[in-house]
């Protein structure tokens, strides 16, 4: 073949023969022929890059699906933005905006004095079938600031044009599709035709967009109602509105305009008005005797769990903690994950018959001895710390399986006050592009991990994986057994947690796999403009726990 050259493609462990000149997307048609719109962008030296990257003599390329942490998210990008292009076409005079995942389904809703009618859902679902059977390509390019402003007013994006005036930017990157001109944070497929199954859902006074996962195998999955934390979802999007700080750009202006110090102060203010609500309400029961405390990874629970603590007490109660993780079976008694390694995740892993007993021996006036698990050694331990309570004094117990009924099967339901809390980012970069409360978390932990672990920026990416798959298996299951839910998000952290994260982020060079996160991480974090005076965050705060200087003592 004349000018030709080779390319290493991992998914079917081949070399192959390509013309110069040859795109990635070209290349999928070559090697995956008919079901080539099944892969929607590709990992070249761990980076991330869309199919109209030309092919080079040599690469490595692994082609990415919907089942792909990377292509789901590029699946999830494009089927937002063709929803967009149809609501535009159906509502032309409303913003849409697209919000947060709701279990299974991404919940989009427009301008708060317009609620979607059942009709209207129809003819959305209608007009993306149209523009996905068109087959639209989808054109990423770069345009002048100016030029970008002057197509942002026309569109009306006013959340967009706040955004980029507080940011020094010389051009913008902009994807167009047949015309319409919108911005992404991050990669869409090479046309709207790479898109298949998907559902619009009425969603009063929204719309659920569901669509295949991860783990769906191409199909549709399972819907199921998470009323509760809909309406923290609810809750915290219109505190932003009613705050103007539901975009990033509004943030900007507040702290480029000196206003930051007020939303430090509101938001920690919500915080404290919440938790005070909370223990209010365990204290207003008789009945109430073990309190509840789950959540996932860096949603702030052991900050959360000593100020209810102090909210307690001034209601004049003096609650316990006990710790779960005291109550680890031994090292040799831990279930096995398939590949062979230890499996602390899972509900197995916790002595539940030692944990109720001395659970119940504490609810009937009787003194307990609380066992110390030692992490070194792999065994469980006399602490020689002795506890003893009154049934008018509440036991704390925080844990990820804490709203699993197995894991306090001892005590009645009527004892029990369940919390769950996660920190649920009402901001978003703007109206078409949302936050990823993982992100958020992921961003928390890393900057936690190397401060007071000494554990660096490539562990703990390496270590999310699994974070999040027992997330998905023990924790969100339950969430909706909880009696409340707090969330524990902060809207102004994500501008303190940058400065701390940054360098850690710029340690990771393109020759480790974790490369395309880092760097992913990094341009989000771009948006935001830096908080610098810390001083101005309380040392009671949740983002303490993360940033340090503490009120607390629990590192």
């Amino acid at each position: 073949m004349k000018n030709e050259m080779k390319i290493y493609v991992e998914n079917i462990g081949e070399y192959i023969s390509l013309k110069e000149g040859t795109n990635l997307k070209e290349a999928t048609e070559i090697v995956f022929k008919e079901k080539h719109k099944k892969y929607l962008g590709a990992k070249i030296n761990n980076e991330v890059f869309n199919l109209n990257k030309m092919a080079e003599d040599g690469m490595s390329i692994n082609f990415l699906t919907i089942e792909d942490t990377d292509g789901y998210r590029i699946y999830t990008r494009t089927i937002s933005a063709v929803f967009i292009m149809a609501c535009k076409s159906i509502i032309p005079n409303k913003t849409v905006r697209i919000e947060h995942f709701l279990g299974e389904g991404l919940y989009a809703s427009f301008e708060k004095d317009y609620s979607i009618t059942f009709k209207k859902v129809k003819e959305i679902q209608d007009k993306m079938d149209e523009i996905i059977k068109s087959d639209i390509p989808i054109i990423r390019q770069k345009m002048s600031k100016e030029t970008a402003m002057k197509v942002f007013e026309e569109y009306n994006y006013i959340d967009k044009i706040r955004l980029f005036n507080t940011l020094d930017r010389i051009d913008i990157d902009v994807y167009d599709i047949g015309g319409h001109i919108d911005t992404y944070h991050g990669f869409l497929a090479p046309s709207t035709g790479y898109l298949e199954i998907f559902e619009l859902k009425y969603y009063y006074p929204g719309i659920l967009i569901l669509f295949s996962g991860m783990n769906s195998n191409y199909k549709l999955p399972e819907f199921k109602e998470l009323k509760k934390l809909s309406k923290v979802f609810k809750e915290a999007n219109d505190w932003g509105d009613i705050l103007d700080l539901a975009y990033i750009g509004s943030l900007n202006e507040k702290i480029i305009n000196g206003g930051i110090g007020e939303v430090i102060g509101i938001s920690e203010a919500l915080h404290e008005k919440k938790i005070a609500n909370i223990a209010d309400k365990i204290c207003e029961d008789e009945d109430l005797h073990l309190v509840l405390i789950a959540g996932p990874s860096s949603s702030g629970k052991t900050t959360f769990s000593k100020r209810l603590e102090m909210q307690l007490k001034v209601n004049g109660k003096k609650p316990i903690s006990i710790s779960v993780d005291n109550y680890f079976v031994d090292r040799e008694k831990t279930p096995l994950n398939e590949d062979g390694s230890y499996n602390f995740e899972t509900i197995d892993a916790i002595d539940l018959e030692s944990l109720n007993e001395d659970l119940v021996k504490l609810l009937e006036g009787e003194e307990i001895e609380l066992p110390k698990f030692n992490f070194i050694t792999g065994k469980r331990e006399k602490s020689g710390k002795k506890l003893k309570i009154d049934k008018s004094n509440p036991i704390i117990v925080e844990g990820i399986h804490s709203l699993n009924p197995k894991m306090t099967s001892y005590i009645p339901e009527k004892n029990k006050y369940k919390i769950y809390i996660s920190a649920l980012t009402q901001l978003n970069i703007d109206a078409h592009n949302r936050i990823p409360t993982t992100d958020a978390r992921l961003v928390r932990r890393i900057v936690r991990d190397i401060k007071y672990r000494g554990i660096d920026a490539t562990k703990t990416l390496e270590m999310w994986a699994g974070v999040r798959a027992g997330e998905e298996k023990y924790i969100f299951p339950f969430q909706e057994e909880a009696d409340i839910m707090f969330n524990s998000a902060l809207v102004y952290e994500l501008a303190v947690l940058k400065k701390h994260i940054k360098p850690l982020l710029e340690e990771i060079d393109s020759n480790n796999i974790y490369y395309g996160e880092a760097k992913k991480l990094l341009k989000f974090l771009e948006y935001f403009v830096d908080i610098e005076n810390e001083d101005l965050i309380p040392p009671n705060s949740i983002l303490r726990e993360f940033i340090g200087k503490t009120a607390f003592d629990i590192h």
